[in-house]
């Protein structure tokens, strides 16, 4: 998925390597960047009912749960939009300037069909799953871990983090919230049983014709997005819920960043493009103890 995995299991030290083998998996069956997946057969058989595994339609479902979510903030049809950006291979393939990819593909979630054991995309739509599909990976397996028999599990997919029962301490688990301008933490923040992802486009850019580009593509315009926003992190029950609000509070920007995860449950935490850092209503109770930094400097 084009990033490391960090796994903690406590238990049976076997079970790193039934995680292991487990991302593998998912990684065969979700990456774009491998022909033979099956995300990849579906862009290419867009407009025809394609057989796939029971992980895959989940992946599907939760893409459209996350569209409708994220009020559209969220596409997994994007694909063509992010080639036309330049991200038209893995990013550690990408050169530092890039003339940009050629794409085709349209922008649509709203007719995917799942039925049975198939999915159908709209004719001409491409699929990416992105980051939730990093954030539904880590949800998986740590619930798999935990079933069997593993005391607690912590899964970091990428910056997708999802922690259930005891940590190796005995105790809930604690994650440091960080930022690329910044040589330490923002905060710490504990969570029991939950997830907390980060969305940046400080990360993943890349030149086309002298112009930085960056991965988070804008669905109302099918380009990068503008936002004066540098980060987003979001603490929610499920990985793939926080990476789609993360991704949905960072394109909304500094003015009305928290309107969408009103009443979800979710809390956010915002660097915009000054270093100034604000937590969202509900977000002190998760860093009580730790004091959270209020600006970082910005990088020249």
């Amino acid at each position: 998925m084009g990033s490391d995995a960090h796994v903690i299991v406590v238990g049976d030290a076997d079970l790193l390597d039934v995680a292991r083998r487990r991302i593998d998996q998912l990684e065969s069956r979700w990456s774009r960047f491998r022909p033979d997946s099956e995300v990849c057969e579906l862009t290419r058989r867009a407009g025809v009912a394609v057989e796939v595994s029971s992980d895959t339609r989940l992946l599907v479902q939760r893409s459209i749960d996350a569209w409708r979510l994220s009020g559209g903030a969220f596409d997994p049809t994007v694909l063509g939009a992010v080639i036309r950006a330049g991200y038209d291979r893995s990013f550690d393939e990408l050169p530092a300037a890039t003339a940009g990819g050629t794409s085709f593909l349209l922008i649509g979630c709203s007719d995917i069909e799942i039925d049975g054991t198939a999915v159908r995309l709209p004719a001409g739509t491409g699929f990416d799953p992105g980051g939730i599909g990093k954030g539904l990976a880590a949800d998986l397996v740590v619930s798999e871990l935990l079933a069997a028999g593993a005391t607690g599990a912590c899964v970091n997919l990428g910056g997708d983090l999802r922690a259930a029962g005891s940590s190796p301490d005995g105790d809930g688990w604690t994650c440091a919230i960080r930022h690329e301008w910044s040589n330490g933490s923002l905060v710490h923040v504990g969570v029991a049983d939950g997830a907390v992802a980060t969305s940046t486009t400080l990360r993943r850019s890349w030149l086309v014709d002298g112009v930085k580009r960056h991965h988070l593509i804008d669905p109302a315009t099918g380009y990068p997005s503008t936002t004066d926003l540098t980060s987003a992190t979001v603490i929610a029950g499920e990985a793939w819920q926080a990476e789609v609000l993360a991704k949905a509070v960072l394109l909304r920007g500094s003015q009305h960043p928290f309107d969408l995860i009103e009443g979800s449950g979710a809390v956010a935490l915002i660097v915009d493009d000054l270093g100034r850092v604000r937590g969202s209503e509900g977000f002190q109770a998760f860093h009580s103890g730790s004091e959270l930094v209020d600006h970082v400097e910005k990088a020249e």
